[in-house]
C-alpha cells in the first residue's frame, strides 16, 4: 500500500503542470460556450501549425542543453527566406519548399554561432540562448529594415516601405496560405483534417525516434547525461553540442515556414518575437522538463496549451465581462509555466546533490567503522 501511495505522489508531482491545465480547460470549456466541432477544428489547426516548431526543441534537451530559446534564430531564418520567396512571386507548395531550402544556410550559420557561444557558457545555456536571440533579432531588424532594397535586391514595391527600402510591417502570404493544409485535406463531420501537414509532422516524429538510435543520437544522450564521462568515452562533446543546436535551428526554420503558411501573412518585425516562449511553454505544459522531453509531451502540450488559449478569453469575458482578462491570464500562464519548470528543475538538482552527499557521508562512516 505504501509503495502505491508513494508512486501516486510521484506521479502527481511529476505531472502537476499538465494536471493543472486539464483542470483549467475542464473549467473553462463549458463556460466558453464553444461547440465541440469548433474546438476540435481549432485544436487540429493549431496542432498542424505549431507541432513541428515544438518538435525542434527535443534535440537540444536530449543533448543536455535545456530549453533552446535560441530556436528564434531559426524562425528569423525562415522569415527571411519567405520574404525572398514573396519578392520572387513563387507561391504554393513550390514556394514553401524553396523557402525551406533557402532557410537552411541561414539557419546553419546562426546555429553554428549559437552553438559556439553556448559551449562557452556551459550550465547557463538557457539564459545565454535567450540573450543571443535578442542580439540576433537586432541584426535581423538591420537586415530587413535597411539592407533589403539597397544591398539585397527587392523588386516588388508591394513588400517595400514607401521610402524605397526596408520591408513593410506585414508581408502578405495569401497566395501561399494553407497550401500544405489544403492539398490532401479531408472533412469529417465538419472538422477539417490537414492530412499532408500531419503526415509531415508524423515523419518528423519518426525521424526523431530513428535519430535517437543512431551513433550521433547516442552520443548526444551520453553528453546530456554527463559531459565528463562522455568526454572520457571519446565523444567530442563540444562538437556534438553544436550539432544539436544546428539541427534544432534548421528544424525551427522549417517549422516557422509551416506556421506562417498556415497563418497567411508575415508580421515582419514581430512574428518571431514570442514564438520561442510559446513553444517552450507548450512543451512544458505537456509534462516535459528542462532535462527530459518526449514526443508525447509535444502533442499533449499543444492540445492543452492551445485549448486554454481558445477558451480562456471567452470564459474570462463571460465571468468578468472583460475579454482582456483571458488574454492577461494566458500570457501570465505562459511565463508562469516556464518559471515553475525552472524552479522545479533547480529544486530537483539540489535534492539530487543533497542525496548524493548524504550517501557519500554514509559510505565514509561505514568505511571508518570497518
Amino acid at each position: 500500500m505504501n509503495k502505491k501511495k508513494f508512486s501516486l505522489g510521484e506521479f502527481l508531482r511529476g505531472n502537476s503542470v499538465p494536471i493543472m491545465f486539464i483542470l483549467i480547460c475542464a473549467f473553462c470549456i463549458p463556460i466558453s460556450g464553444f461547440s465541440p466541432t469548433y474546438l476540435l477544428n481549432e485544436i487540429i489547426t493549431r496542432l498542424g501549425r505549431n507541432a513541428f516548431l515544438i518538435l525542434s526543441l527535443l534535440i537540444p534537451i536530449m543533448a543536455g542543453m535545456g530549453l533552446n530559446f535560441g530556436m528564434t534564430l531559426g524562425a528569423m531564418a525562415g522569415e527571411i527566406a519567405l520574404i525572398l520567396v514573396s519578392d520572387w512571386q513563387i507561391w504554393g507548395i513550390p514556394g514553401v519548399v524553396l523557402a525551406m531550402i533557402i532557410s537552411i544556410p541561414f539557419s546553419v550559420a546562426l546555429g553554428l554561432l549559437c552553438g559556439k557561444i553556448l559551449n562557452m557558457a556551459k550550465g547557463r545555456e538557457m539564459v545565454t540562448s535567450y540573450i543571443i536571440s535578442y542580439f540576433i533579432n537586432g541584426v535581423y531588424q538591420l537586415v530587413v529594415l535597411y539592407m533589403m532594397g539597397p544591398i539585397i535586391p527587392i523588386a516588388h514595391s508591394s513588400i517595400k516601405l514607401p521610402r524605397g527600402y526596408g520591408i513593410r510591417n506585414t508581408v502578405s502570404l495569401l497566395n501561399m496560405r494553407q497550401c500544405l493544409d489544403d492539398l490532401l485535406a479531408i472533412r469529417v463531420s465538419g472538422v477539417k483534417i490537414p492530412v499532408l501537414t500531419l503526415i509531415i509532422i508524423a515523419l518528423m516524429c519518426l525521424a526523431i525516434v530513428w535519430f535517437r538510435k543512431t551513433k550521433l543520437g547516442q552520443d548526444m544522450r551520453a553528453v546530456g547525461q554527463d559531459m565528463d564521462v562522455a568526454r572520457d568515452a571519446g565523444i567530442q562533446v563540444e562538437r556534438t553540442r553544436i550539432i544539436s543546436i544546428v539541427i534544432s535551428t534548421v528544424l525551427a526554420g522549417f517549422g516557422m515556414i509551416i506556421y506562417l503558411q498556415n497563418m497567411g501573412n508575415l508580421s515582419t518585425y514581430s512574428s518571431h518575437s514570442q514564438i520561442g516562449m510559446f513553444c517552450i511553454a507548450a512543451l512544458l505544459v505537456g509534462g516535459a522538463s528542462v532535462d527530459k522531453a518526449s514526443i508525447g509531451n509535444v502533442f499533449l502540450g499543444v492540445i492543452l496549451f492551445h485549448l486554454m488559449f481558445i477558451v480562456a478569453p471567452s470564459a474570462g469575458a463571460k465571468i468578468t465581462g472583460d475579454s482582456m482578462i483571458g488574454e492577461y491570464f494566458r500570457v501570465f500562464v505562459s511565463y508562469g509555466v516556464i518559471t515553475v519548470a525552472l524552479v522545479m528543475y533547480e529544486t530537483k538538482k539540489r535534492r539530487a546533490k543533497q542525496s548524493l552527499g548524504r550517501q557519500l557521508e554514509e559510505d565514509q562512516r561505514k568505511g571508518e567503522k570497518a
